[in-house]
């Protein structure tokens, strides 16, 4: 048994008395406009890899990033429209969220596989009888300077989103919007100081070998996920100053909170196997 948009049940069907729990949502011409723009982008990529032409790129993420904006807009006003978020709603918002990251989880196990791959069989990197790894040539990071205090500010990171948490719930507005300002300025010193790594780094990402290569993909779409993340507390920042969200509503937040603890996690693992397990016998300063 079907309910129209406006809840009537259709002539001739017979009721349950029950209201539908579910959220349909409505007709969207967004899922069109980011699929031809992701498409456009690749082009693009394609064009500027081999002919040097960026125009198509540029067209391509600006339908990206305009596509983003706008359904996530379209996205927030139906969060705040009453009875479309039930709890049955929520609930499978929570489990689509973590099926999400438990699909970011295997992204990065991608990367990690590959490092080990190379560091417990370096051979097949060398092809030779005693390989070492890092491979003979490369200046690894000191993991104690600058990594280190990236490190640091990460796990401050999830403490004072934690705190905004336990914040929200107890209804302390005040707290809420202090642990996410916070929050959000260590997500900024952290993209902040990476860039001044990469900026110091001792070897290249092309041209470097197999090394450089994994160290910057894997700690480059780690930066990457950085910077989303605090996006998503940005906006959860802008809610909460607008009182967009209550103790008893707010899966926004649970939902950014579950991403950036997410991402500390995997710097953890990164700082853990990539900068101190894989340091070699020169490093820079």
């Amino acid at each position: 048994m079907s309910i129209d948009s406006h809840g009537a049940v259709p002539h001739g069907a017979i009721s349950s008395g029950l209201k539908q729990p579910y959220h349909l949502v409505d007709p969207s011409i967004w899922p069109l406009t980011g699929a031809l723009s992701a498409g456009v982008t690749m082009v693009g990529i394609v064009q500027a890899a081999h002919f040097g032409t960026y125009i198509i790129l540029y067209l391509g993420l600006a339908g990206v990033l305009s596509t983003m904006f706008l359904w996530w807009r379209d996205v927030l006003a139906e969060s705040r429209t009453p009875g479309v978020h039930t709890a049955i709603v929520r609930l499978g918002l929570r489990y689509g969220m973590t099926l999400f990251i438990a699909s970011e989880v295997m992204f990065f196990v991608g990367f990690f596989w590959a490092y080990f791959h190379f560091a417990l069989y370096p051979e097949h990197v060398l092809g030779v009888a005693k390989p070492s790894w890092p491979p003979p040539g490369i200046t690894t990071f000191n993991p104690f300077g600058l990594p280190f205090l990236n490190t640091m500010m990460l796990l401050l990171s999830g403490c004072t989103v934690t705190w905004a948490h336990h914040a929200l719930i107890a209804g302390d507005r005040k707290n809420l919007i202090r642990g996410l300002a916070l929050t959000v300025a260590l997500g900024l010193l952290f993209t902040t100081c990476q860039a001044i790594e990469y900026s110091e780094a001792p070897f290249a990402f092309a041209g470097g070998g197999v090394y450089p290569s994994i160290f910057f993909l894997a700690t480059g779409f780690h930066g990457f996920h950085v910077i989303v993340g605090t996006i998503f507390l940005a906006v959860c920042l802008a809610r909460a100053s607008a009182g967009q969200m209550t103790p008893e509503r707010h899966f926004g937040f649970e939902a950014a909170a579950w991403y950036w603890h997410f991402v500390d996690v995997v710097w953890l693992f990164l700082f853990i196997a990539v900068y101190v397990a894989g340091q070699g016998g020169t490093t820079a300063g």
